[in-house]
């Protein structure tokens, strides 16, 4: 399994050669505004990544299941509940 830290580790990386090293390669007359278009897309877009990381990692809501879905969902997974009181909600 990999370690909690190499993924952030690794987009950052992408995302930080994509905002500093890519404006580099910007050629045309309007040179200045296709780098900070780079940079900014590139900073975006990490922001976004972030987030929706950090978000997957710790929700802060779950489901609301139904007794009765609960008892369905088990039956299907091949965990069926004998008596209700196995169901701790």
């Amino acid at each position: 399994m990999v370690e909690a830290y190499v993924p952030p580790v690794i987009i950052t990386a992408i995302w930080a050669f994509i905002g500093i090293i890519c404006p580099f390669f910007a050629r045309g007359p309007n040179r200045g505004v296709t780098q900070c278009c780079i940079m900014l897309t590139a900073v975006t877009c990490w922001l976004f990544w972030l987030c929706c990381y950090l978000t997957q990692m710790n929700p802060l809501i779950g489901p609301k299941l139904s007794m009765n879905e609960i008892m369905i969902m088990a039956r299907e997974w091949g965990n069926e509940i004998k008596d209700t009181m196995d169901v701790t909600v």
